[in-house]
C-alpha cells in the first residue's frame, strides 16, 4: 500500500456536502440487488440497522452473530439516551450547534465533514425510532423528553429512562427479524469471524467458528460489513460485555485494512468501582446521573468520616468549583481526570481511596423522592442490587473506568475501508468522535451509519464494479476461502498445542493491568515505552504457557477467549505505539509531558491534527500514515469548559 486511500470527502458548504454526496451516488435496480450477497457482522444497533435496511432493499443478507439472539447484543447496555438537534427543549440547540459540540468534545481529532454529516441525520434517525415504536420518555403534554449530557450546554438527549440502547436495540431487531421472516436475511447465531477473506485485494466474505459444533464457515458476499463493536477489554475490566471483542476488525487490519488512532480510548467517570482482584468486568452508572448527581469528594485528604457526617463546608464539590458554567457535566475526559487526580491525591473514599461521591441528596430536597426515582429508578436499582447501598439514602460512590473506544478501522466518508467491499460500522471503525466521543453519540453514529450511510454508499460501490454476483464456481474466491480456513485452522491447532499451566483469564487480567497502569487516563513517555517491552513479554509468555483445556470440534468457549485475548495482545502493542507517537494532549489521549500549569490537555495542532492510520508489515514495524485533517466552520481552539 502506498500511502492513504482517497478519504472522498465532499466539498463545497458542508451544509449540503452529504444530501450532494448521496443524491450523486450510482444506483442498482432492485432486481438486480435481488443477486447480489453481503454479510455482516455483528447484531448490535449499526449491524441489525444496517442488515435490515439492506434486506429492505432487496439484497441477500447473512447476518454473523457471536450471540444466540440479536437481542443480546452489547448496545443494550447503552443507558442514558441519544443525542439529536431537534431542538424540543427550545433551548437554542441546532444542527450546527450539535456539529460543533461534536468537534470541540472530540478535541478537533475529527473530520469536520462526518461531524457534520452525524449532527445533520440526527433528527432523522429520532423520526425513525419514534416511528418503528421505541418508547422514548415524553413530557406531560405527550412531546419527546430531553436531557442535558457532557460537552454541552443544551437538552438534546432522547432517553427511554436507563434503558435507552436496550430499547432502541428492541426496534432495530423488530426490523431485522421483519427481513427474516420475508427470507431476505439468514441470521447466522453462535459464529464468531475468525478471518477476513480477500481475493485480488477485496473483501469477499469470512471465515467464522460455530460456537456450538467448533465447525469453521465460510461465507461469501459481494460485500463485507464489519460492525463488531470496541475493544475496552484489551483492559480486561472494562464496562464492555465480557465477549465484547476486536478479533474481527484485528484479522481485517491483518489482511490490510488500515486502524485509525487506535491509542484514542475512553475512560467513563461515572462507574462502579471494582470491588476485588477476581471481578470479571465493571458496570457503567449512566452519565444522565450528573444532570441531578453532585459529584464530591472530602475537602481534606484522609478523611474517612461517612458522607453524612462531613458538612457542606468541608465537601469540594471539585467540578462545580472548576468548571462553572458545565459544573459537573463536564465531557468525560475531563470529569475522569480530575477525579483520578484527587484520589491519587489522597481525598478519595471508599476501598482504597478509589472512588468519588455521586450525591443526589438536594435533588432529592428540591425536586422529591418521587420524581428522582421516576426519573432514574432503575438506575438506582442496579446499583444498590451491585454495591448493597440504596442511592436514595446515600451517595453513590463512582470511579472512572474503560468504556468506549473512538479508534477502529479507518475509513472513508462513504464508510469503506482501505480494503475495497468492507464496510465499517459504529464503533467498529474510528468515525465522527475524535480523541474524546460525546455522552449519548454512540446510539447517534451506530444508527446513522447503518439505517442511513451504509445503505446508500454500499449500494453506490456495488454499482461501480458492476454488480456481479459471487458464485460458487468463482475459483479465485473459492482458492482465497480455503487459505483463509487455513490460517485460521492453524490459529487453533497452536493455541491448542501449546499445553502449558496458566488460563486465558490470568493472562488477560495481567494484560490490563499493564494497559491501564501504561495506557490508561494519563500516558508518558517513559511508560509507554515500559508498556511495550511488559506486554511483548507476556505475550511471549502467554505462547509458551497457555492453557487451554478442551478440544476445537465442541463448544469451548477457554479456546474462544484464547483466541481473542491472542488478538488483543497485538492490538495493546499497536495502542502503545499509536500514543507515544502522538506527541500531544487531546482528549481523552493525556500525555503527562504535554499539559498547562492548570493540568489541561495541551494539543499541538501544528504537528498533530491529522488522523493516525496504522499499516500492518507481517514481520516488520507497522507504518504510520497520516491524514491531514482540515476545517472550515470550526476553527481549533483551545476547549475551555469553565
Amino acid at each position: 500500500m502506498s500511502g492513504l486511500p482517497d478519504p472522498r470527502l465532499p466539498t463545497g458548504p458542508l451544509a449540503t456536502a452529504w444530501r450532494r454526496s448521496r443524491d450523486g451516488l450510482p444506483l442498482i435496480s432492485p432486481l438486480r440487488k435481488r443477486q447480489l450477497r453481503i454479510v455482516v457482522v455483528g447484531s448490535g444497533l449499526a449491524g441489525s440497522a444496517a442488515a435490515a435496511s439492506l434486506a429492505e432493499q432487496g439484497y441477500q443478507v447473512q447476518l454473523v452473530t457471536f450471540h444466540d439472539s440479536p437481542r443480546r447484543a452489547h448496545s443494550v447496555a447503552a443507558q442514558g439516551g441519544i443525542n439529536a438537534a431537534k431542538n424540543y427543549a427550545n433551548d437554542g440547540d441546532s444542527v450546527e450547534r450539535l456539529f460543533a459540540d461534536t468537534l470541540k468534545g472530540g478535541d478537533f481529532r475529527a473530520r469536520e465533514a462526518g461531524c457534520y454529516r452525524l449532527a445533520e441525520i440526527s433528527g432523522a434517525i429520532i423520526d425513525q425510532c419514534v416511528a418503528q415504536g421505541v418508547p422514548f420518555a415524553r413530557e406531560y403534554g405527550g412531546t419527546l423528553a430531553n436531557r442535558n449530557f457532557g460537552g454541552s450546554l443544551v437538552s438534546r438527549t432522547f432517553y427511554a429512562r436507563g434503558q435507552t440502547g436496550q430499547q432502541l436495540l428492541y426496534g432495530a431487531y423488530q426490523a431485522l427479524m421483519r427481513q427474516v421472516a420475508a427470507g431476505r436475511v439468514e441470521l447466522l447465531t453462535r459464529r464468531e469471524m475468525l478471518e477476513l477473506v480477500t481475493q485480488a485485494g477485496v473483501a469477499r466474505g469470512v471465515v467464522c467458528r460455530n460456537l456450538l459444533s467448533g465447525e469453521l464457515e465460510t461465507y461469501t458476499a459481494n460485500a463485507v460489513v464489519l460492525a463488531s463493536g470496541g475493544y475496552t477489554n484489551v483492559y480486561y475490566l472494562s464496562t464492555n460485555a465480557l465477549k465484547s471483542n476486536a478479533s474481527a476488525i484485528w484479522r481485517a487490519h491483518l489482511e490490510g485494512a488500515l486502524f485509525a488512532n487506535p491509542c484514542f480510548t475512553q475512560i467513563h467517570p461515572t462507574c462502579i468501582p471494582s470491588g476485588d482482584a477476581y471481578q470479571s468486568k465493571l458496570t457503567l452508572m449512566s452519565e444522565s446521573l450528573r444532570n441531578d448527581g453532585r459529584v464530591w469528594l472530602p475537602l481534606k485528604a484522609g478523611d474517612r468520616r461517612p458522607p453524612d457526617q462531613i458538612p457542606e463546608a468541608e465537601r469540594d464539590y471539585f467540578l462545580e468549583r472548576q468548571y462553572p458554567s458545565y459544573g459537573n457535566m463536564v465531557p468525560r475526559d475531563v470529569a475522569s481526570r480530575r477525579a483520578r487526580e484527587l484520589c491519587n491525591g489522597g481525598h478519595g473514599v471508599g476501598p482504597g481511596g478509589r472512588s468519588v461521591y455521586l450525591d443526589f441528596h438536594d435533588a432529592i430536597a428540591n425536586q422529591g423522592s418521587e420524581i428522582i426515582e421516576a426519573r432514574y429508578g432503575n438506575l438506582f436499582e442496579m446499583y444498590q442490587r451491585i454495591t448493597g447501598d440504596d442511592p436514595m439514602a446515600a451517595p453513590m460512590r463512582i470511579y472512572p473506568a474503560p468504556h468506549y473506544t473512538m479508534g477502529g478501522l479507518w475509513v472513508d466518508y462513504h464508510l469503506m475501508s482501505s480494503i475495497p467491499g468492507l464496510f465499517v460500522l459504529g464503533e467498529a471503525n474510528f468515525s465522527e468522535h475524535g480523541a474524546n466521543r460525546l455522552g449519548a453519540s454512540a446510539l447517534m453514529q451506530g444508527l446513522a451509519d447503518g439505517y442511513f450511510i451504509a445503505p446508500a454508499t454500499v449500494t453506490a460501490w456495488l454499482a461501480e464494479q458492476g454488480a456481479t454476483a459471487i458464485g460458487p464456481d468463482d475459483a479465485a474466491v473459492r482458492e482465497a476461502c480455503l487459505e483463509a480456513g487455513q490460517r485460521a485452522q492453524g490459529r487453533i491447532e497452536a493455541l491448542l498445542a501449546v499445553a502449558g499451566t496458566r488460563p486465558v483469564d490470568s493472562f488477560h487480567r495481567a494484560l490490563g493491568q499493564l494497559m491501564l497502569e501504561h495506557c490508561g487516563i494519563s500516558r508518558s513517555v517513559a511508560g509507554l515505552g515500559a508498556g511495550l517491552a511488559a506486554v511483548a513479554e507476556l505475550e511471549a509468555q502467554f505462547q509458551q504457557d497457555l492453557r487451554v483445556p478442551g478440544g476445537a470440534d465442541e463448544p469451548n468457549g477457554e479456546l474462544e477467549k484464547a483466541l481473542r485475548l491472542s488478538d488483543f495482545f497485538g492490538l495493546a502493542q499497536l495502542m502503545l505505539r499509536d500514543a507515544l507517537a502522538r506527541e500531544e494532549s487531546c482528549g481523552a489521549h493525556f500525555r503527562e509531558e504535554h499539559q498547562s500549569s492548570g493540568g489541561e490537555a495541551v494539543r499541538d495542532d501544528q504537528h498533530f491534527a491529522h488522523i493516525a492510520a496504522w499499516e500492518h508489515r507481517p514481520g516488520a514495524a507497522p507504518i504510520r500514515h497520516q491524514e491531514p485533517l482540515s476545517f472550515s466552520l470550526l476553527q481549533p481552539s483551545t476547549r475551555n469548559y469553565q
